[in-house]
């Protein structure tokens, strides 16, 4: 029995281990993007409200880039398992424009969080002839910092 119980041991907690909570995935805090832009988001609340700050690495204007707001939203509801979708608006202080990102925040393989996301910039344009280049489209993974 004495040689058994190593054994035993590496079974019990390979068994256990499955029993374990998966990771929950979390806004709140820094994060960086593919870009190296910049964000903080403050503790989400209990209806799922959140914001923070934005500070990009891109911008397609000659002015001076700033530090902006964001505003979100996290889905909140009984099915939530951790693995949350959200949303949030960027009011780009140094520009006539306003970006709005989707995603999902996940944990990887490697136990890191990730946030997946795709957005929609607008830009201001003079007249509605030129409407059809103001709105840019694209994607940013981001990783906590």
């Amino acid at each position: 029995m004495v040689q058994a119980t190593p054994f035993l041991l590496v079974l019990f907690l390979a068994l256990g281990a499955h029993s374990l909570p998966a990771k929950k995935c979390s806004l709140t805090g820094r994060w960086i993007n593919d870009l190296g832009s910049n964000m903080t988001i403050s503790p989400v609340n209990a209806n799922g409200d959140f914001a923070g700050s934005y500070h990009t690495a891109v911008s397609a204007t000659s002015n001076e880039i700033k530090l902006s707001p964001l505003k979100g939203s996290m889905q909140k509801s009984p099915n939530q398992k951790g693995q949350p979708t959200f949303g949030f608006t960027v009011n780009w202080s140094f520009s006539d424009s306003i970006t709005v990102f989707t995603g999902q925040c996940f944990v990887d393989d490697d136990g890191n969080e990730v946030l997946k996301t795709m957005w929609l910039l607008r830009s201001r344009v003079e007249n509605i002839k030129n409407d059809w280049k103001a709105t840019r489209v694209g994607i940013n993974v981001f990783t906590r910092l």
